[in-house]
């Protein structure tokens, strides 16, 4: 998508660099006992500063109406909204989490929030409903399962800080799981049916939310206990088996990139998409941790949760410092300097 706007454009990807800062701080971060509670906040307010910057920037140009009419009218990058909606649902969770004193403020946050999620629905039951009548015709990925992504967000901060009824729980989180059914019916179409693809060019960095869609559909059932625990342990295994084999094919794709364009060229360039795989990878843990925290989910993968969470802390952490380092690495612009340059 381009604009002919002179002045400097954000990436409409960019509220994944929230979701995935904020998914650490909400979760992963506490299996590191040196961040003690203090620096914790501290990075929280930081966190919170940034995503002022960022959403003013995003909301601004939403009101650009030829990047407004780009984005909405894209069957597939108009999905990319449900980064917004879901790095604002991660960001009032985390400022609850750290300043309680503040829910009543991250409340009307999301009542506005929630406000965005049925506006971005109305273009999801729209673009899905175009999509399936020619499902090879677009180059579809994962970033249309941030339709999923995004409802769920809402559901966790709802379980958590709201008394909605459950008959609306699970009315949201069946919609999710509808939206992903679709998305990836759409995802498995593109590449078994549609036109030859290869692994270097045509699997982008958002296939990785084909899990992490699955990971937070996950917290939010488990947030509710509305699953018994038997059933979950199937579901966390079926998502483990998805995040092994979808991550399998990320690193025989690096693998290729490496051999065809080198380390810097293949691996270590940044783009704001690659955001995504630091969200899923903490979402993954976020979910396990949930289910190894509640006794109400004790089962025989209690111990391999156990040291299975050690372990996934610190690729989560070392995947969120890769990946802060190729950002600063390309200056740190949240804003693209040309302006023709392509965001998207």
């Amino acid at each position: 998508m381009k604009t002919k706007e002179n002045n400097k454009i954000i990436n409409p990807a960019s509220g994944a660099v929230i979701m995935a800062l904020g998914i650490f701080l909400f979760a992963a971060i506490d299996a590191f006992t040196w961040i003690n509670h203090t620096i914790g906040k501290i990075l929280v307010v930081t966190l919170i500063v940034l995503a002022a910057i960022i959403y003013k920037s995003l909301f601004k140009q939403l009101f650009n109406k030829p990047f407004s009419y780009a984005l909405i009218c894209n069957p597939v990058h108009s999905f990319v909204i449900g980064s917004w909606v879901a790095g604002i649902s991660v960001l009032s969770n985390v400022v609850v989490k750290y300043f309680p004193g503040m829910s009543v403020g991250a409340q009307a946050v999301m009542l506005i929030n929630t406000l965005l999620w049925l506006v971005f629905m109305a273009t999801c039951f729209y673009h899905f409903k175009e999509m399936m009548k020619r499902p090879t015709a677009y180059s579809t990925h994962g970033i249309v399962l941030l339709s999923t992504v995004a409802t769920q967000s809402l559901v966790i901060f709802w379980v958590k800080v709201f008394s909605f009824s459950e008959g609306l729980l699970i009315g949201v989180m069946s919609l999710g799981i509808l939206f992903y059914l679709i998305g990836m019916t759409l995802i498995v179409l593109r590449y078994v049916r549609g036109y030859p693809w290869t692994i270097i060019d045509d699997w982008p960095s958002t296939n990785c939310i084909i899990h992490g869609a699955l990971s937070i559909t996950g917290l939010a059932i488990v947030s509710s206990q509305m699953l018994s625990g038997m059933v979950m342990m199937i579901f966390w295994s079926f998502v483990f088996v998805l995040l092994i084999g979808v991550e399998s094919l990320e690193m025989v794709r690096a693998v290729k990139r490496i051999q065809k364009l080198g380390w810097k060229k293949g691996i270590f360039t940044y783009h704001v998409s690659q955001w995504s795989r630091n969200f899923t990878f903490g979402m993954f843990y976020a979910f396990t941790l949930t289910m190894h925290d509640n006794p109400y989910y004790l089962n025989a993968f209690y111990d391999f949760h156990r040291d299975f969470l050690h372990f996934w802390a610190w690729i989560v952490l070392l995947f969120l410092l890769t990946e802060m380092g190729l950002w600063v690495g390309s200056n740190g612009y949240l804003f693209d300097r040309k302006s023709k340059e392509s965001v998207s």
